[in-house]
């Protein structure tokens, strides 16, 4: 049954980490995104499709097939973007959501509200950025 979020909510340190509260707090501000994001790709398509690909001039081609293509990458990575708030709304459901995906320790209520779809402490993507240089430069 889903739970009614207070007028003004917002989560703090100062409760139960990851409680009923916060998971509802985190699980609508992701679908509010995914909505806003999937809106957003709506409006690409239209937009592609009202566009004008019969410019006779090449320049005014070229520019409109820039852009076509600019948007269809910006619409690329909405797609993506979608699937990890799509696994980030999964680990809502299954209680996971919250938890550092290598340690097992709190991501934190200040890094889950600049990035709710964080899976790993500040320190393990730190460490886990620093490995894959070193794997990167090592190839």
């Amino acid at each position: 049954m889903p739970i009614e979020l207070p007028e003004g909510y917002k989560p703090s340190d100062n409760e139960e980490y990851m409680n009923e509260l916060q998971l509802a707090y985190f699980r609508k501000k992701l679908t509010d995104w995914k909505g806003s994001l999937l809106s957003e790709s709506s409006e690409t398509l239209e937009h592609l499709k009202e566009e004008s690909w019969n410019e006779s001039d090449v320049t005014d081609r070229a520019s409109v097939e820039t852009d076509a293509t600019l948007e269809l990458r910006t619409r690329d990575r909405y797609r993506k973007l979608i699937s990890k708030i799509d696994a980030a709304i999964q680990r809502v459901d299954e209680g996971e959501y919250g938890f550092c995906s290598v340690t097992g320790n709190p991501i934190g209520i200040n890094r889950l509200e600049a990035r709710p779809i964080a899976t790993m402490t500040i320190e393990a993507q730190e460490e886990h950025e620093k490995n894959e240089n070193r794997h990167k430069f090592a190839s």
